[in-house]
């Protein structure tokens, strides 16, 4: 499976993000609900740090080498390497692609979040593997999020020269609007709380799954 095929339930989550069951149950049963690429997000008030980040990292990450679901971990590189994780996601305050790919192994995915068509355009150039494009929709998980830029916003980056780059749609996704999300052009669809407050994080996981 390539990238642009495992970005189609990328769930994104950290500690902070559980609500009804601990990480390790949600991140299993979203697994078996079948998303496709996860990002460990361990950020924001009262997120673990140090010896308990890598600990729950350790555990997360062999939950996915367990079921070959390829495992990003959020903006830290150092954190990547320690985890052995299959990627990192940067953000553009974050280091450049070119950068983190002389400090990180050859085989490791490189995501960079755009909201801009320039952005997009750019983060190609610098060597990411795929672009995070949003916010889509308002979103209460990220207290810094940019303004919306719309799914509108991913159909620019395509006809701008980028019809077949991967890119997932990110920001106030739920199942209600994540089909106007894939119809711009988006290879999938990055998920927070809509799988990871859900009572049943499996059948979240299967309703986004059924929409392509």
């Amino acid at each position: 499976m390539n990238i642009s095929e495992q970005l189609k339930v990328y769930f994104v989550m950290g500690s902070t993000n559980c609500i009804n069951h601990d990480p390790e149950k949600t991140l299993a049963e979203a697994i078996n609900g079948g998303i496709t690429l996860f990002q460990y997000r361990e950020k924001g008030e009262a997120s673990l740090t140090d010896e308990n980040r890598v600990y729950l990292g350790k555990k997360l990450r062999a939950l996915c080498k367990r079921y070959s679901i390829p495992f990003i971990v959020n903006d830290d590189i150092e954190l990547a390497l320690e985890l052995e994780s299959d990627g990192v996601h940067l953000g553009q305050d974050d280091d450049a692609p070119l950068v983190a790919k002389k400090r990180i192994k050859n085989h490791m995915i490189i995501g960079l979040s755009t909201h801009t068509v320039e952005e997009a355009k750019l983060a190609v150039t610098a060597g990411a593997d795929y672009i995070g494009v949003g916010p889509m929709f308002t979103t209460k998980t990220k207290t810094d999020a940019h303004e919306v830029v719309g799914p509108t916003l991913i159909s620019h980056i395509r006809a701008a020269g980028l019809p077949d780059f991967p890119i997932v749609g990110i920001g106030g996704i739920t199942i209600h609007n994540a089909l106007e999300v894939y119809q711009s052009g988006a290879n999938g669809i990055a998920v927070i709380s809509s799988i990871s407050h859900a009572s049943s994080p499996r059948e979240a996981a299967e309703a986004f799954n059924t929409l392509r």
